[in-house]
């Protein structure tokens, strides 16, 4: 009677390991995103321009990651840096702060946090770990290079992801500001 619970138990096992050995979430490829829209929101700080995409909505989001990132409290910020000035900036030194109209700073979250977070929000608790590495791996390829050096004439984005506050769903009834620190000037620009 043991010999075949344990062969089933080994079954069940091998097909749950199997099925999971994809991605936790379907993103799509980082390379099919589009351009920054025309309607993005644009501010110039001392040989740099910022550009802040409008606010993903639900549908976007789902679109791109197959998660809901709002209803987990995570927003993603579309951030485009083009720098005109002949000095090589240390994006490593770059500061992004995110407030709200209550003027609450929001979270800045590295990739995996933000995995994390969605994870816990969408109640995935029993997981393949290859899955989850697929899914940051997938996930992480959308997001600004905070690391590496940028020379100079060049341009970078990606996504910054921010935690609100108390970790809520994101509302676009909320009016954020994002501030950029550590450029040759301050930029600060209202995101919706």
């Amino acid at each position: 009677m043991t010999r075949p619970l344990l062969t089933l138990v080994c079954c069940f096992s091998l097909l749950a390991t199997i099925s999971c050995s994809g991605s936790l979430f379907k993103v799509k490829p980082a390379a099919d995103l589009p351009p920054l829209p025309a309607e993005a929101r644009i501010t110039n700080a001392g040989g740099v321009t910022v550009r802040v995409a409008p606010l993903l909505t639900d549908e976007q989001c789902q679109d791109l990651f197959e998660a809901n990132l709002p209803l987990a409290g995570v927003l993603p910020v579309r951030v485009e840096l083009a720098f005109q000035n002949d000095a090589t900036v240390e994006m490593k030194k770059v500061k992004f702060h995110l407030r709200d109209d209550q003027n609450r700073e929001w979270k800045l979250l590295p990739p995996k946090k933000a995995v994390s977070r969605i994870m816990s929000a969408n109640g995935v608790t029993l997981y393949n770990p290859n899955s989850k590495k697929q899914f940051e791996l997938e996930f992480g390829a959308y997001a600004f290079d905070l690391k590496t050096p940028l020379a100079s004439a060049a341009r970078r984005q990606g996504f910054l992801f921010f935690q609100s506050p108390d970790k809520n769903a994101v509302t676009s009834a909320q009016r954020l500001t994002l501030t950029v620190e550590r450029l040759p000037q301050t930029a600060s620009i209202a995101i919706n």
